[in-house]
Formats: structure tokens, sequence, C-alpha cells
């Protein structure tokens, strides 16, 4: 994650101041709710839907992509525009000016790249086979598309009518939640996409007469910017009578050994067909393939004029299920009705929060975060029941129940799974049931970063536990926990897994024998927090108490010296040379995780008080907080670009800082949370491309966002409090579940007003700077009157500090 280019790195500081029958009821559904006035101050006019630029973080290094799926979709059907550099992980990049075809599986918002299955390419003309790169030179399968950035008045017309006001950014290229439409223009195709839950569906209409063909392409995905192929093993191609091809692939990258089937069917007889391995085409009338670089052109009547519809079943169990996914969910070649029940569903799921803000971009800020806080876990399981498990087996889910994928749980256990609690919060059984399910079934134990049935074993800690105390101690039911303990105290007690040993043998993990070792050490005193809210909520209060102390482990590579979390050899000493800005001790090892000491520094989430005296106290730990907003944001060249959104050596671009400006409430100075805050709010985010500070990382950088424009933030999930921030909304109405609604509400907000006057709970007066989720989940108004200069009373009293370690 590179900082934005439009922030100014060398900032030194900041001045502190339900559910639809028929497709056709699905489209009444859904104009229904673009029309429904807002309910006691939501959003007023033709629905929230609007609001959403799925374009947000295309550009710059967002990583996300603009294509047509569903809430937690497992489908998600996308243009490609380049598959070997990294800000195009997601396939797609805002700078790129060609299309290489439509896939079906992306990763949104990911530093790692993956996925991009099932490549379909429609073409005219000799069949092409390489799918060239973004320097597009006519001569292969990729297309120009128009690309040409409209003014921000600009409107897109076309996809509804009724609707006033939708910002499109490209002629010719058009998106909104579950459509997304470009003009290929070299042969003049228009190619529209949607989705359901495990379908895509796609509309081909051809501008010119001539021979036409669909290309697929089964050896693509995210490559090596060498050979710039993907690693492809055990594909299949078979044509089923002369509409339907169907296949699968075991695909080598960041999910090494994922497999995924498919199945398609297009709307008119395939008139010929070429399958093609390692490039050479096999004999004539081969309707079946096997190999490691395949693919096919279909070749179909052009006489027709009338659009070519293509719909893809995915799976990943077998090609029957692949099948069954297609004709349970696309019966039909309604491609109008399956895009209007996409946008009922999207409708629906946006509106549980509903909201007034003061300008139409904090709006699109909000919607757009909303929306990308939707695209991650997804759904990994076939409909009926399903699932290739973290063991490689197939297994099949009580009735009812979904199995999830895509857990970037270092990132999303901070704000996206503690967002999920509010608003989503009958999703959270199936969601944290399923970490459970996949730690039971994995043979590497406590899932880290599943992807596809497969540990994919990114980023340090082990951060499912965090989730699954989250959801316990917050009492969701429905989750086996006792299923779950076993894995994860096997986890903190036994374990030999990446520096566990050391740690628990020495209270640390020594540099000299382990990469990354203080942020590793940071992170499982903060995992062992989590565990140890496990082991009390059973009944096992000897290891509860072990894990406990053992959570205090981040004294160990603290120097009571520089005030500075430090590298140490097994021997206990510091090791030299020590820099505060750098990333490693040396070009041996690494001592951080994206981070520097001064990010290192603050990564303490549960024992904030205990943490202050080594500082020397709370106004020590104030001045320290304040000197890392404030310090000379350089840093040294070798820091990767995950690092981003500096102010001083704050980063905000990363996900462990996300925490840090609400560690002021800790020293009784909320007043500096609210300022912090509400500058990150206003300066970080735009509903634009480029509009994210570092990659979107699943809904993680979103969820931030979201949980901070309406004042709250979880700095501690399991403790199950929020911290107060500085809420950028008017007001906010959550359905938090069971026909319960929080509402939030401000009185006297604005720009230049981040201040936090007062609070009222239910109308009662609220003097804490925090509030546990118990109650916002119970429903009720809090409401809070802002103003232009800070209330230094307001937090300050010790009891009306969030509580840390109990």
């Amino acid at each position: 994650m590179v900082t934005r280019r439009r922030f100014l790195q060398g900032m030194a500081a900041f001045t502190a101041l339900g559910q639809f029958g028929s497709l056709t009821a699905m489209a009444e559904g859904v104009q229904e709710g673009l029309k429904a006035p807002s309910s006691g101050g939501g959003t007023a006019g033709e629905g929230v839907l609007r609001y959403v630029d799925v374009f947000v973080g295309t550009g710059g290094h967002g990583h996300t992509y603009p294509g047509a799926t569903r809430p937690f979709g497992m489908v998600q059907l996308s243009p490609d525009t380049y598959n070997a550099q990294w800000d195009g992980s997601s396939g797609y990049h805002q700078g790129d000016g060609s299309i290489m075809g439509f896939s079906h599986t992306h990763l949104s918002g990911t530093g790692a790249s993956d996925m991009l299955d099932v490549l379909v390419m429609p073409s005219m003309g000799p069949v092409l086979l390489q799918p060239g790169d973004r320097d597009f030179d006519g001569v292969n399968y990729v297309s120009r598309f128009d690309a040409k950035k409209e003014s921000g008045d600009s409107k897109e017309k076309g996809w509804r009518s009724g609707v006033k006001g939708y910002r499109s950014h490209y002629t010719g290229e058009q998106a909104h939640p579950g459509y997304y439409r470009a003009k290929l223009t070299r042969f003049d195709i228009l190619a529209e996409l949607t989705a359901t839950l495990r379908a895509g569906m796609h509309r081909y209409t051809f501008g010119k007469d001539g021979d036409a063909h669909l290309l697929v392409d089964l050896a693509h995905g995210y490559a090596d910017a060498m050979d710039k192929a993907a690693n492809v093993t055990d594909a299949e191609l078979t044509l089923v009578g002369n509409d339907t091809l169907v296949g699968g692939r075991r695909v080598w990258q960041w999910a090494a050994g994922r497999v995924i089937y498919f199945a398609m069917k297009l709307s008119r007889p395939v008139s010929s067909l070429t399958l093609y391995s390692d490039d050479k085409p096999l004999p004539k009338g081969s309707t079946t393939a096997k190999g490691d670089h395949l693919k096919a052109a279909l070749h179909f009547d052009q006489a027709s004029r009338e659009p070519l519809l293509v719909k893809v079943g995915i799976s990943g169990v077998d090609i029957d299920g692949a099948m069954r996914n297609l004709d349970g969910e696309m019966p039909g070649w309604d491609f109008d009705g399956i895009r209007a029940a996409a946008e009922a569903e999207w409708e629906r799921e946006l509106s549980k929060i509903r909201i007034d803000a003061s300008s139409d971009k904090i709006k699109r800020t909000f919607y757009s975060s909303l929306y990308h806080t939707m695209l991650a876990p997804t759904v990994f399981s076939d409909i009926d029941g399903r699932y290739r498990g973290m063991d490689k087996a197939v297994h099949a889910l009580p009735e009812g129940r979904h199995n999830y994928s895509t857990y970037s749980l270092w990132d999303t256990y901070r704000a996206e799974h503690p967002l999920l609690t509010l608003y989503q919060s009958e999703r959270v059984p199936d969601l944290v049931d399923g970490i459970v399910r996949l730690a039971v079934e994995s043979p590497s134990g406590a899932p880290v970063w599943p992807l596809q049935g497969i540990e994919t074993v990114c980023m340090i800690g082990y951060h499912s536990a965090v989730v699954v105390a989250e959801a316990q101690a917050k009492g969701f039911t429905g989750i086996d926990y006792a299923k779950a303990w076993p894995v994860f105290r096997r986890r903190a007690m036994q374990d030999d897994y990446f520096g566990l040993t050391y740690y628990r043998k020495l209270g640390f993990i020594p540099s000299d024998k382990e990469g990354e070792a203080v942020s590793k050490t940071l992170e499982y005193a903060y995992d062992d927090w989590a565990v140890a809210h496990m082991a009390d909520a059973l009944g096992h209060a000897e290891d509860a108490a072990l894990l406990r102390k053992r959570s205090q482990n981040y004294r160990n590579v603290f120097d009571k010296d520089t005030h500075f979390m430090r590298p140490r050899g097994e021997d206990g000493t510091w090791l030299q040379p020590f820099d505060p800005i750098a990333i490693g001790h040396s070009k041996r090892w690494r001592d951080f995780t994206e981070s520097n000491a001064w990010q290192a520094t603050f990564l303490n989430q549960h024992d904030v008080y205990n943490y202050m005296t080594l500082f020397g106290g709370e106004q020590a730990f104030e001045q320290k907080l304040d000197a890392l907003f404030n310090a000379d944001p350089t840093l040294p060249d070798d820091a990767p670009p995950d690092i981003a959104g500096m102010v001083g050596q704050y980063a905000f671009g990363n996900e462990p800082g996300h925490h840090m400006p609400y560690l002021y409430a800790y020293t009784g100075a909320h007043h500096k949370t609210q300022a912090r805050v509400r500058m990150l709010l206003e300066t970080m985010y735009l509903p634009e491309p480029d509009g994210l500070p570092g990659n979107e990382d699943c809904g993680q950088m979103s969820a931030w966002y979201v949980m901070s424009a309406m004042g709250l933030y979880a700095v501690d999930p399991v403790s199950t409090n929020y911290v107060f921030g500085s809420p950028l909304l008017d007001r906010a109405e959550v359905r938090v579940g069971e026909g319960r609604t929080l509402v939030i509400e401000t009185k006297d907000n604005g720009p230049g007003r981040p201040y936090i006057q007062s609070v009222t709970w239910n109308g009662k007066p609220w003097t804490k700077s925090w509030i546990p989720h118990a109650e916002l989940a119970a429903g009720g108004t809090l409401a809070f009157v802002m103003g232009d200069t800070p209330n230094e009373a307001f937090g300050k009293a010790v009891a009306d500090r969030p509580p840390s370690f109990g």
C-alpha cells in the first residue's frame, strides 16, 4: 500500500484544532426501495444504491474490482485489464486501457494475488490465443475499451430510468452494485455482466456482422510478472451437447493447490468448437481436453443480431455442483430480471444503515465503503450444501448454513468483523461457525488467511481467535465454541508455529532467530488475550489465567530507555544498530511486519493502562502519541509500500495503525482522538478511483470509515466495547437485528466542528468516552452535540475512560 499521490506525505502533523420471490417481485421490490422515503431521517429520495461508486479503489493502490457480484457472493464477475502487476491484484486497474476478458472470481483489495478463474472474451474474426498486455497492439485478443473519464456531474442515463444523479466514471464503461458494462471498441461489442450468489451472466451485443466467437481461457489467472502465465494443472474442458461447456482446474498460486469447476451455457447453439492444449489445436471434432494449459474457441452463428447470453456457475466441489448452482440460480435467460434482483438485494443490504450527511460526497464515500464491507468473506459452498473443506475433502453443511472463504483476518478483525456484529448480526453465526469449521478441518489448525479451501498462511498471528472470541463475548449463538477450543488451545500452548516456541520459552521472539520477531511477539500477545477469553467462557480458568498473564509479553520487547518496541537477541540483549524508522535490524532479517518501531510501539490494544506505566505514566504516553503524529514522515528506502497514508510516522494506510488515534481516550485526552479521527475521515477517503489511503483489504479499510463516520471504533474487539471518535454523519439508523434499530444523531455538526461537547444515550447524559456493544445491540438513540472547540472535560475522569485488561 503506497501513500495516495494527492495526500501530502510530508505532512508532519495535524494541528489539533429479506427475501424476494420471483424475479418480477424482486424488480418491483428494488423500484419500491428506490422510491421509498426515509424512515425518520435517513437518505430521502430514490434509495441508497445511487450513492455507491463501485470504481472507488480501482485506481491508486486500492486493488478493488468494479464487476458484478452479490453481497458476500461466491461469484465476482468482473473485467480483467492486466494480470501481472501488484496494483492489478484484483485483475483490474483504472489506469489500464484494455480488457483481457471477463473472469468469475476476484479478490477485493488484497496485497496478494490469485483467482481470475474462467476467463471469457467475446471476439470476431480469426481466433487469437495470446492475451497481450495493457499496451494493446491490435494483434492479441485483448480489446481497447473507452475509458475516457467523465466529469463529476455526469450521469449514466441507461442503467435504470427514474434514477437521477447517478455518477459514472467513464464513457462506455458504467457499473453499479450487481451490474457492469463496457464497450469493447475493437469489434464494437457491448459487454454487460450481472450475477447471482454462485453464477454469473454475460450479455454480449455485437455491433458488426462477421464471424464471432467466445474464447474461454482456462490457463488465465494472476500471473508472474516475468513469465505472465498462471500456474495451472489438472485442467479439463468438455462440450456437452451443442450449447454447454464444462470444466475445472487446479491453481498453484497464492492459495496453492485450490480447485475450481465451472459449467457454462450459451443462449444459442455452438456452430463449431476448437479446443487448444498448449495453444495447439486438438484434432477437429474433439469435444474433450485435459492438460495444464487449455483454451476453447466457441463459434456461433452471427446471423441473428440478438444479444448472445452466457451464464456460468462455479463450484469448489465438482462439475455437477457447478451445473446445479447454475440451473438452481439461473434457470432461464432473464438478464434484466437477474440484474434487478441483484439491485434489490444490494438496496436491501445497504439500507440496513440509513444516513443523513451534510454533503453528497460523504454519502457517496459512506455507501461505497459499506458496499465494500460486503465483498468478503465470500460464500464457498454449493446450493446443495456441499463444500470443499480445508482437509480437501467434500463435506455437507447442515440445512440453511453456508460455508465461507476469503477471510483476511489480520486485517478484518479490527473493524470489519465488529461492524458485521452490528449491521449483519444474522450472518455472524454462519461467518464465525465457518471459522470454527475451517479450524477443525484444517491440517494447519487455527485459520490465518484461508482462501477456497487452502490456508495461505499469509500475515502473522492467528487472529481468527479474535473473531471467535469477540462473537462469544457478544453472546452470539449457533457457533460451536467448544469445538473450537481444542484447536485454539493447541495453537496457543503447543504448536511450533512461526516463533511460538521461543515466545512461550523466553516471553518474546528473538530477532536473531525468527523474522518479523517484534511484530509477532506483539500480535501473539493479543491472540493470547483473545484465547484467554475463550478459555474463561468455557470454564478453563487455569488456562485463562496463564494466557492473560502471557498476553503481557509485549513488555519483553519494550525498551524503557528509548520508549520504543525493539528487537532483542536470544540472549536478551537489545540488537544494534537501532533506528525507529527502520524496518529491520539488518539485511539478514526483518524485525517488523509492514511497520517500523514507531508504529509497533502503539500496537497494544488490550492492556493500555499497564502499558502506560512503562512510559512513566499517562502524560508521558500521551506525549509519545503526539510525537508519533508529529514526527518527520520520512521512511527508509527499503520500506514496503504497505506503510502508507503517513501523518508523521503514523501510517493510516495499513491496518495495524487503525486503532491508534483512539488511544488518546485512555489518557483522558479524548478531544485529541476526536481531532485526529475527523482529520482522517476528511482527508484519507474520497469517492473516486484513487480514493483509498491503501489496499482495501477485504473490507477493513472501508469498515474503518463506516464505523468512524458513525462515531464508534472497537480498539479491543474482544472487550465488546466501542470507543467514541468524532461522528461525521448527521444521523444514522442501523438495523441491529430482530426489529431493533440503533439511531446515532449529531447536533451542531459540520466542517470544523469535530469536538464532542456532550453525549446522551436514550435521552440520559452519558459521560463515558465509550459504550458497550450490548447497549447498542439492544437499540436506542445515541446523540452527540458537537462544537468547534474541545470540551476537555469529556471523557477525562478516570471512571469515564474505556476499560482495558478488565
